[in-house]
């Protein structure tokens, strides 16, 4: 995808209006249920691609390096965040302090989902150069320099966006930072697997966007504790 096809798409799938934070109500949720399910890659998927580690060797390159921008194993698809999009109250939200590491040269995890206004502290324990660069629309854009010698530095993200994050430095290192507008969202692990807790009783639009197969919704419908199945099926383009 190009550059301004990312761009697009990040600004597109803005998880929910600014506005839905200040709507949203957290509070103590009684006979909660869930939704869990799959979210699964339509069609063959590509060999993992191998990143060309061109700078830094002796720290970047201990151990190949691959894409990650499509991770598929076994029909499943890591590295998807799904959300409750239309929730108006629920579980508090808990904006505790999030960790981007860039061990190896590597965004870890390569998607770091969280509410908006949460503080992101950004690890460099690589002892060479990073510059931290993100590209918002909605947030200001930061773009910083991290040298060897600090080892953090922090960060928010404080209205709901899709953010791009790349290192002028290292030019394959490429992440993403997805601030919601609410708690309930999560990211799909590498067997494509997720999992919302604490829904009130309800029925909900569920979203589930990843950076390069776009997204999908679907209405589920939440009963009293009790567990809720969906399964998501993106194609490949």
């Amino acid at each position: 995808m190009s550059k301004f096809g990312s761009f697009v798409l990040a600004a597109a799938l803005v998880t929910a209006p600014v506005s839905a934070i200040a709507q949203y109500k957290g509070g103590e949720v009684k006979d909660g249920g869930s939704i869990s399910g799959t979210v699964k890659f339509k069609g063959t998927a590509p060999a993992p691609k191998k990143l060309d580690v061109g700078k830094d060797k002796e720290v970047c390159d201990k151990s190949p390096k691959f894409d990650q921008s499509l991770v598929v194993k076994d029909g499943n698809l890591a590295n998807a965040v799904v959300t409750i999009t239309d929730i108006k109250s629920g579980k508090k939200i808990d904006a505790k302090k999030v960790t981007l590491d860039q061990n190896g040269c590597e965004y870890k995890p390569h998607v770091l989902a969280f509410v908006a206004g949460t503080a992101v502290e950004i690890l460099n324990p690589d002892g060479i150069l990073h510059n931290v660069h993100s590209y918002s629309k909605v947030n200001s854009a930061f773009n910083q320099a991290q040298p060897k010698f600090k080892k953090s530095l922090e960060v928010k993200i404080e209205k709901p966006e899709v953010v791009e994050v790349k290192c002028d430095v290292h030019g394959w290192m490429h992440g993403w930072l997805v601030a919601t507008a609410t708690p309930y969202f999560t990211v799909t692990d590498g067997s494509g697997s997720f999992k919302l807790t604490d829904v009130p009783a309800g029925s909900y639009t569920v979203e589930v966007w990843h950076e390069k197969l776009g997204k999908s919704t679907q209405k589920v419908t939440v009963k009293a504790k009790e567990e809720a199945k969906a399964t998501f099926e993106l194609a490949g383009k």
